[in-house]
């Protein structure tokens, strides 16, 4: 007599703080008449962890960007190396095109061979154009085609008051971006940890060993003159003003600001850093799952492999504030029904869900770890002939 198993979901149960859904912090900012950047057109004030807003300015307004617009550049490097397209050591060919960029610039020569690896540190430390452009060209073909995945990526992490022409950031019609957008696509950079490496170092040197080295210097001045600041990007044009996206962290508690339409560099930089200092004096946050810990497990039908274990690829945690009294949550890995293959890469096959009593406060996506193919019908067959044995031999042993 056959059987049918059916999978009970994880569940697991926590004591920790009391976690404010993001519509608390919006009362707090309210009642408190919060105004943390008053010199910027736009702000906002996020926990990178949770996309949690704890204060916010205008921040859906369309502005131009100028060069925070290479976060995205940077994104899509991190990930072309992350899914193994490209490497970090890789040659890239400057093109006359990346050479002819104005602004900002690590002064690249047609036909001039870097590393990515050194082109990242062109980007995050000396926003250089032709160093964007040189990485565009080596992941898209073309620039052209780059700045189609730009928006590609953009939409996909919903990013509805952005659309970019270019992957510098120099002034172009339709060019545009939001400081809420600009904090989405910060957080995703972020995932990738070695991303800091690149734009929280102060100073450091291009063609060192050459007749003309080049001395490289933040233009984030705040990875030197801040506690716990590793980047991310500074802006400035005639149009946009004076733009930061920056990111400390301190702890386990890691925030994300932004300031658009800054008048100068000294405001832009004293009113990111206020922003900072009260996120920290503020609130701070508890794991619930660290970078690299095991999450669970999921099945998938007629998959190759057929069990795929969960690992948290980046930290999981809850934003609260100081000082408030403990209560019991709880989580639970909630995994999609009926799983089957194929599932890509970074599909989502499940979410975490954070409650407090019966109430849902929180979701988490949970995406595949792995590509799952489908398994040939040798595979399948066996299984299923396994699966046959298993219960047969388990009714046997039940009569006896």
């Amino acid at each position: 007599m056959f059987r049918k198993h059916i999978a009970s979901l994880l569940s697991i149960h926590l004591l920790i703080f009391a976690f404010f859904p993001a519509g608390a912090f919006a009362k707090d900012q309210a009642e408190n008449n919060l105004n943390l950047a008053p010199n910027a057109k736009s702000a906002i004030l996020m926990d990178e962890d949770t996309g949690t807003v704890i204060y916010e300015k205008n921040s859906h307004d369309r502005l131009p960007p100028a060069s925070i617009t290479k976060i995205m550049t940077m994104l899509l490097v991190m990930e072309a190396v992350d899914q193994g397209k490209i490497k970090l050591d890789d040659k890239v060919t400057a093109s006359e095109h990346a050479a002819s960029m104005g602004g900002s610039q690590i002064f690249l020569e047609p036909g001039e061979e870097m590393t990515v690896r050194e082109l990242l540190k062109g980007v995050a430390m000396a926003s250089g154009n032709d160093a964007s452009v040189a990485l565009a060209e080596k992941i898209g073909g073309t620039e052209e085609m780059f700045v189609q995945m730009m928006n590609e990526k953009a939409q996909q992490l919903g990013m509805k008051d952005t659309h970019f022409a270019n992957s510098n950031g120099l002034p172009a019609a339709d060019h545009y971006s939001s400081a809420y957008d600009i904090a989405l696509m910060s957080r995703e950079l972020l995932k990738y940890q070695g991303v800091t490496e690149f734009t929280g170092k102060y100073q450091d040197y291009l063609r060192q060993n050459t007749d003309r080295p080049f001395w490289l210097v933040n233009t984030n001045k705040l990875v030197r003159f801040y506690s716990g600041a590793d980047g991310l990007k500074t802006g400035y044009t005639s149009q946009a003003k004076f733009c930061l996206a920056a990111t400390a962290k301190r702890g386990n508690f890691r925030v994300v600001s932004v300031v658009m339409g800054e008048p100068n560099t000294k405001t832009r930089n004293a009113e990111v850093a206020h922003m900072l200092n009260y996120a920290f004096s503020q609130y701070t946050n508890l794991p619930i799952f660290k970078a690299g810990e095991k999450i669970g497990s999921i099945t998938v039908e007629k998959g190759d492999p057929v069990n795929i274990p969960l690992v948290a690829k980046h930290q999981y945690s809850m934003l609260v504030k100081k000082g408030e009294n403990p209560e019991q949550f709880r989580h639970e890995l909630n995994i999609d029904e009926n799983l089957k293959a194929p599932i890509q890469l970074g599909q989502q096959v499940g979410k975490l869900e954070i409650y407090k009593d019966d109430k849902l406060v929180k979701e988490f996506p949970i995406e595949s770890p792995v590509e799952v193919k489908r398994a040939g019908w040798w595979a399948v067959y066996k299984r299923t002939l396994s699966k046959l044995f298993f219960i047969d031999r388990q009714d046997d042993t039940e009569s006896e």
